[in-house]
């Protein structure tokens, strides 16, 4: 699978400032892949080491860098050669010492190209005292976008006329790109449970299958942690975490404390919900009182809404059917465009963007999200399919000034305070690369 992230990679690796890199994510969003698959095309030999493996952790019983280099070499059989060979450390939150090594990796073997992998969940806690910051370069790594699940699916080139905007061509071919959308807001971006997908011919139970199963391992993976984190609660981190289809499923969205259970309250629940968001398996949108740069600053920390990493473990979550995604519009509306904000949150979380949304002050009007964009505040209405009505928008952008946004199933459209963009091209509008604040002209620089 083609993974965005590789060009990131390439960059670090030919980079002459790389310092050893740590790659964080949720667990199966495909790190280890995207590392050996950097180790077999930049590389001439690749040393892998797993310290899920007992065996594997004894190479860090020095703590002296290059003596770990060599006790490496020894342990894979790979002659570790500067600038020749990746060493790679997965599942580096198991050894707090191995974090620690990085900083030594850095000051003592510069040249040695070393990349590490680690789960959000166990970086959080199990190796906080130990993170070297400031002698590390860190990457973050999500669920595959619409744009990468395209490419697994043997759409490249409609995938690239996508990514260049290219909205004239891509009206031919409309139809398909919402088939193909629908497609993923079933399956979701989890690379497991795309690759069951495909390699069963468009296997939908297959698919759902492996969804289940990763559900079913983050709950184990709650449990896991309660020996390191006795504060944990873990029985309200699982309430909270399966209650957020159903928090999602509700009018405004925003997330409830008395929904979880009967009687629960904000001080019960605050540390379950940030250790959910920790593990990177949701993602807090906050409101903000006014679209105004810096968002951050007029965010409103005691509202918010929580959305799932993966549209499609979403849609397991809320055991929602494959022909009700793919042939009928039912499901949207039942569960108020739960699906389609949390995929449109999704896309917009792997370009990097931090997404909040707007209220207003007495709550008879609201944004889905509001993000930075051509150095602006862009607020962004998201319709599950062609509605095209959006009196919240209007509403903010003529009070403010600000221009709008709005993403439907409709095809591209540019009006004097509005552009309208399709669904399945939100995340390359948003991206970084097609964003006006960051395209300089040549003219008129040394």
């Amino acid at each position: 699978m083609k993974r965005d992230i590789m060009r990131q990679l390439e960059a670090w690796r030919v980079s002459k400032h790389r310092r050893p890199l740590v790659l964080c994510g949720a667990r199966q969003v495909g790190k280890t892949y995207v590392l050996k698959e950097l180790g077999r095309t930049g590389y001439d030999s690749c040393a892998y080491v797993n310290l899920m493996d007992e065996s594997a952790r004894s190479v860090f019983t020095a703590y002296d860098a290059r003596q770990v280099l060599e006790n490496i070499a020894v342990f894979t059989g790979v002659k570790i050669v500067p600038g020749h060979t990746l060493v790679i450390i997965d599942e580096i939150q198991e050894v707090p010492e191995a974090l620690t090594l990085m900083k030594a990796f850095a000051e003592d073997t510069p040249d040695q190209h070393i990349a590490a992998a680690g789960s959000y969940l166990g970086l959080a806690y199990h190796a906080v005292k130990s993170f070297p910051v400031g002698k590390i370069d860190s990457l973050d790594m999500y669920p595959m976008t619409f744009m990468e699940f395209l490419q697994a699916s043997g759409q490249d080139a409609l995938a690239d006329i996508v990514r260049s905007l290219d909205f004239g061509r891509a009206a031919v071919f409309e139809d398909r790109l919402e088939r193909l959308l629908r497609r993923y807001y079933f399956v979701g971006g989890m690379p497991q449970v795309v690759g069951e997908f495909l390699d069963g011919d468009n296997d939908y139970a297959a698919a759902r299958r492996r969804q289940q199963a990763l559900l079913s391992d983050y709950d184990n993976d709650f449990s896991k942690y309660k020996i390191d984190v006795p504060e944990i609660d873990v029985e309200r981190v699982r309430l909270a975490f399966r209650s957020i289809p159903s928090q999602l499923g509700r009018e405004n969205h925003k997330f409830v404390f008395g929904h979880i259970v009967q009687g629960a309250r904000r001080a019960q629940y605050e540390t379950a919900i940030q250790f959910i968001v920790d593990s990177g398996l949701a993602r807090r949108v906050y409101r903000v009182s006014k679209p105004q740069l810096p968002l951050r600053d007029y965010e409103d920390l005691s509202a918010f809404k929580l959305y799932m990493h993966d549209v499609g473990l979403l849609g397991a979550a809320m055991d929602v059917g494959a022909r009700d995604v793919l042939l009928s519009n039912a499901v949207f509306e039942e569960y108020k465009g739960a699906m389609t904000e949390q995929y449109v949150c999704q896309q917009l979380a792997a370009t990097g963007r931090n997404p909040y949304y707007w209220t207003s002050g007495k709550g008879t009007a609201e944004v889905n999200y509001v993000v930075q964009y051509d150095s602006r505040p862009a607020p962004l209405e998201v319709k599950a399919e062609e509605n095209v009505h959006a009196k919240s928008l209007r509403m903010l952008c003529n009070s403010t000034g600000l221009h709008g946004y709005r993403t439907t199933m409709r095809g591209y459209r540019e009006q004097d305070w509005l552009t309208n963009v399709p669904l399945w091209a939100v995340g390359a509008y948003f991206d970084p690369v097609n964003d006006p604040a960051n395209i300089i002209p040549d003219e008129g620089l040394d």
